[in-house]
């Protein structure tokens, strides 16, 4: 399955083009576009606004977090983290999964991004200290 979004100004194009579209390829229109690979995406008067809104309550929720208080900065300035410090992690598929995800949300999160890119630096032995 591949999925694809088209848009234009002009929605008479659009319908156009899927139709001809409809005539090559077995094709199922899903209509307007308002969540797709975690990205909410709300009309707004002077275009549309993306969202990661509902993907970071999923996150929160998978990570047992949801009572988590938010901060304005998003990681501890002291102590510095180190890859030899702590005990390493005996399976690291939940800490890269969750590295990952927050990858993908610093898309739209950008005041993350130092903060992930420093802590992707030890997904190949992460470790946890008490």
């Amino acid at each position: 399955m591949d999925d694809i979004i088209l848009t234009d100004n002009q929605p008479a194009l659009v319908n156009q083009f899927i139709t001809q579209l409809a005539q090559q390829f077995s094709l199922k229109d899903l209509g307007s576009l308002t969540y797709f690979l975690g990205i909410e995406v709300v009309p707004h008067s002077h275009g549309i606004l993306l969202s990661q809104h509902r993907y970071i309550q999923d996150l929160l929720a998978w990570t047992n977090m949801t009572g988590a208080k938010p901060v304005s900065i998003p990681q501890p300035t002291s102590p510095s983290i180190s890859l030899h410090s702590g005990t390493t992690l005996s399976d690291p598929t939940e800490y890269r999964t969750i590295i990952g995800s927050l990858q993908y949300l610093s898309m739209t999160r950008p005041e993350i991004t130092y903060a992930v890119n420093k802590l992707s630096q030890y997904m190949h032995q992460p470790s946890i200290e008490y």
